[in-house]
């Protein structure tokens, strides 16, 4: 067993620190997107970008106008030949204080983008100064942002997927599970939109279904976990058949050996071919038809 040698309130303010950081890091890239941003050659030299989740000063919620009080998108371009119109949603993990955006966002951006897919990597606000219903308006928000400039980036609005790892996946569980198909009356045309992902994935995140709760028209769903990882592994074991039962779509993968947090498996013994595995998944499907 490893001990920490911080004690919690060190450990706090390192957490506090490392999630500042990302999410610095992340939005050292902010900037407007190009007004042809749909036409961008998608080659390596196609610099990623972000947009924001609402325009500045409109954000619902926000306690401040820093960069952790703004959410945004970032915009990852497949190569030109190789785009299909599908989309996903990206929102790494860190327990909400934190984003993992490396193993749980680029790398998993650049993998669907070896796909034909544009992938949005999401960064949202986080606790404690956010809870967790903000973290789900934002999900949805973003789901919605995607579809209204689905004709810009040459996407089929019919085709956006949510990935979610760890505290990600768990937001994204509670997206699907309240996403609504718009409201035709809104003042914003983004909200007229649905926000009901495609498809899901749910990485080593919980997952259970509510009391109550129908899943019959719940999105094609795929789980991942590791068994070591006690409460992911049977919380999604124990969603998949809630929706097998249901009758909607799912598929799961449980791993007999390693950890929570692998990320995109890259490298990975136990790990490196869920992707594909996924990738499998999103054929079947129908997500993943060939490139334009």
């Amino acid at each position: 067993m490893v001990v920490s040698q911080f004690p919690p309130i060190r450990w706090r303010l390192l957490a506090s620190v490392l999630a500042i950081s990302g999410t610095l890091l992340a939005a050292d890239n902010k900037r407007p997107a190009p007004k042809n941003a749909g036409d961008k050659t998608g080659d390596k030299s196609s610099a990623n970008y972000n947009i924001p989740l609402w325009e500045e000063g409109k954000v619902p919620l926000a306690t401040g106008n820093g960069p952790l009080d703004s959410p945004f998108l970032t915009v990852f371009l497949p190569p030109e030949g190789k785009r299909n119109g599908g989309s996903v949603i990206v929102a790494p993990g860190g327990s909400n204080i934190m984003l993992m955006y490396g193993v749980e966002g680029m790398d998993v951006a650049e993998r669907y983008n070896s796909w034909g897919v544009t992938a949005f990597v999401l960064t949202y606000r986080l606790s404690p100064r956010y809870s967790e219903n903000v973290r789900v308006m934002e999900g949805k928000r973003a789901v919605q942002l995607v579809r209204s400039r689905a004709a810009e980036f040459k996407l089929d609005p019919n085709r956006v997927g949510y990935i979610g790892f760890s505290a990600g996946s768990n937001t994204a569980r509670s997206v699907a599970g309240t996403s609504s198909p718009g409201d035709p009356n809104a003042p914003d045309p983004i909200d007229r939109l649905s926000s009901r992902p495609d498809y899901l994935a749910l990485v080593y995140g919980v997952g259970r279904a509510s009391q109550g709760e129908s899943l019959k028209s719940f999105p094609p769903t795929f789980l991942v976990s590791a068994a070591a990882d006690t409460g992911p592994a049977l919380g999604n074991a124990q969603l998949f058949m809630d929706l097998i039962r249901a009758g909607a779509t799912a598929e799961i993968h449980v791993y007999q050996k390693g950890r929570h947090g692998f990320g995109s498996g890259f490298g990975s013994p136990e790990f490196s071919d869920w992707m594909g595995r996924l990738e499998l998944f999103l054929k079947i499907g129908g997500f993943l038809p060939e490139a334009n």
